[in-house]
């Protein structure tokens, strides 16, 4: 699996203050934390985390040189972003041991398009992420399902789905993933029928008139 580096620098001081300064200099206030260890306030390169974000998952594995010299392995596990600018603000590393299973949470895929759904149905994913266990070296960037053969009627569940090797669902096997089903004609029929009736209502003169 890929592997990201980041350069980060101890903070020795917090507070508002110095969160907004360090953000006028491009970089993001973090912290990383995990493993039973004291939380270690951090800074971090905007540019650098918002890519990462933006092209692989959260729970991807991430090799942090603290000023330069000692290293740690952590995911992401929660950044937070400025409502108006939509630029991070602040990002929680957690630290992991190489050697201990953990549990994170992996984006689910859907890949093709589903018979059922060119047959007229519709599919409603129910399911878009799902907690695994695994080494942090065998992190998923993602679960793929193919849905290309499934017709009207189908449902997916965790059960159904290809882990890769080393990676196991720590969710009940029988959680929905997707379904495929067919329109019901006699809830459309239905909505019709209201949604006339409430227009005649609506152009209907009132008794005081």
């Amino acid at each position: 699996m890929a592997e990201y580096a980041f350069d980060v620098t101890k903070r020795e001081k917090t507070g508002k203050e110095v969160a907004k300064k360090l953000r006028r200099q491009g970089m993001v206030p973090a912290i990383i934390y995990g493993r039973g260890k004291t939380p270690v306030p951090i800074s971090v390169e905007r540019r650098s985390i918002e890519k990462y974000l933006r092209e692989v998952s959260g729970t991807t594995l991430i090799r942090l040189r603290v000023n330069g010299s000692d290293e740690i392995f952590a995911i992401v596990k929660d950044y937070q972003l400025d409502p108006v600018k939509d630029e991070v603000i602040h990002v929680d590393f957690q630290e992991v041991d190489l050697t201990q299973k953990t549990t994170v949470e992996v984006p689910i895929v859907i890949v093709g398009k589903a018979k059922g759904v060119e047959r007229g149905g519709l599919m409603e994913v129910v399911t878009r992420e799902i907690e695994v266990e695994c080494l942090p070296t065998q992190i998923p960037e993602k679960i793929e399902v193919d849905v290309t053969d499934l017709d009207i009627g189908a449902v997916v569940h965790v059960e159904d789905l290809q882990f890769p090797e080393g990676v196991e669902p720590a969710v009940d096997p029988d959680l929905t993933i997707l379904t495929i089903y067919e329109p019901a004609e006699e809830e459309e029929a239905v909505a019709e029928e209201e949604a006339e009736e409430a227009a005649e209502e609506a152009g209907a003169p009132s008794e005081e008139e």
